[in-house]
């Protein structure tokens, strides 16, 4: 299981054949117990200060071990623990650290220690891979959400899965809950089903800190990415004190609330009751509640009501300091969402500084950007070639990317033309009211972020 290289002389166990752990569904702290011989010198106690400064290199380092032990035979010595994978096959060590033992009159000679290792001195990946069969993926990576780790177990793992929660709970600080993902999202909440490994199942109230904010939510109603923390940061960079955001799919806040705080004023909405409620407490955790307005609307009808109004309201003055943004993410279909936006306001702008939108999509295309780029023209009906900017977020999974896109609204596509106002026939229903029909909205009917 471990220790198997350089200084395999000092590593025979001294008794029985090994753990026999492999194959274990259940956790038996107590069969991870050995007895094991390890590399070590002996120094005086004197100088074992300046010994373990000078050589820390090759000293052994393991959870819960202490490196520096006693010598029962003589109080003024002390066995000085060596990790026995930085230990020549020939069981000695380097010319160099020979030299600093020589510099001190230490004998380099390595005698052999017994150590008892026990379930508290092993590491993850050391527990896993002797529990799990040979030649199999262990699952140490999880993305840390407050006090609650979120794995993704692959089926493979699937038999040891309460193990793999437990052994990640004890092996790192704070966490006291583990759970697993069992679908994609497939609600229009933005929330996945997920399975308890171990831990505090009644707990799923968590906070976290993101870029020196805090949010708190029930991480089994909401959606919530600790991945994406700098791609909010990156949007919020882009905006200035005073612009105004509009955050359609705002869940618990990671964009309005750092916008806010910026000084920013803030539209954000969200469809999820939950969210919106969470939303609602992160404002006033952060003290920003007085600079957003939250909205607990469909997507659809916020884009045609309160945004619609505001964006009404800012275009009709001649004289407006501010820039407007408007951020959509929701990767799997907020691309849809853009069609509104064709013919969506009345008039002629008063000024070419028109909405900024930051839209986030998937693709699993050979070339993403251009994908992206593509969909979002045809919605929009018109060319935003050298107009717009794609970023690479994240890889979400193999071929499937995460992307940005960020244009300004062509105002050929936000305004109605004259004709149209003039009363003049067209033939083509803007493509808004078209995707209004008596069928459920997009948000409810498809897989929304994973």
């Amino acid at each position: 299981m471990m220790m198997k290289r350089g200084g395999r002389a000092f590593m025979a166990e001294r008794h029985g054949a090994g753990m026999r752990v492999r194959g274990m569904t259940t956790l038996d702290r107590a069969a991870f117990k050995r007895d094991v011989v390890i590399p070590a010198l002996k120094v005086n106690s004197d100088i074992i200060n300046k010994v373990v400064k000078s050589i820390k290199g090759v000293l052994l380092k393991r959870p819960g071990i202490t490196r520096v032990r006693e010598d029962p035979e003589d109080e003024s010595r002390r066995f000085l623990l060596l990790d026995p994978h930085r230990i020549s096959p020939n069981c000695s060590l380097s010319e160099s650290e020979q030299q600093i033992l020589k510099s001190f009159n230490i004998s380099p000679e390595i005698v052999k220690y017994n150590l008892e290792l026990t379930y508290d001195h092993f590491k993850v990946e050391e527990i896993l891979q002797a529990v799990l069969p040979k030649g199999q993926e262990v699952p140490t990576a999880f993305s840390r959400v407050g006090h609650i780790a979120h794995l993704n177990l692959r089926d493979h793992q699937l038999p040891y899965k309460h193990i793999i929660g437990q052994v990640i709970i004890d092996k790192n600080s704070g966490i006291t809950c583990a759970v697993n993902k069992t679908n994609t999202i497939e609600n229009a909440y933005r929330n996945f089903q997920m399975e308890v490994l171990a831990g505090d199942e009644a707990n799923m109230i968590t906070k976290v800190k993101e870029n020196h904010l805090v949010y708190e939510f029930d991480f089994s109603k909401v959606y919530w990415n600790p991945r994406l923390s700098t791609e909010h940061m990156r949007i919020i960079n882009l905006l200035k004190p005073g612009d105004l955001l509009f955050d359609v799919f705002a869940g618990v806040g990671p964009f309005a609330v750092p916008a806010a705080k910026k000084g920013c004023v803030v539209f954000a909405n969200d469809l999820n009751p939950e969210s919106y409620k969470w939303l609602q407490r992160n404002c006033k955790l952060n003290k920003v509640d007085k600079k957003v307005k939250v909205f607990n609307m469909d997507g659809r009808d916020f884009l045609e009501g309160p945004v619609k109004e505001e964006l009404e309201n800012q275009l009709s003055l001649k004289e407006r300091k501010c820039s407007l943004h408007i951020v959509m993410n929701l990767p799997a279909m907020a691309v849809e969402f853009l069609g509104i936006f064709r013919h969506l306001l009345d008039g002629e702008p008063s000024s070419a500084d028109l909405p900024t939108v930051h839209c986030y999509s998937f693709s699993k295309h050979d070339n993403p950007v251009q994908d992206v780029q593509d969909r979002v023209e045809t919605c929009l009906g018109t060319s935003l070639e050298g107009l717009c900017s794609v970023e690479l977020v994240r890889n979400v999974a193999p071929n499937k990317e995460m992307m940005c896109i960020t244009f300004s609204l062509p105002a050929k596509v936000l305004y109605k033309p004259l004709s149209s106002l003039a009363g003049a026939d067209n033939p083509q229903e803007p493509v808004s009211k078209r995707l209004r029909s008596s069928e459920e909205s997009p948000e409810e009917k498809m897989n929304l972020m994973v």
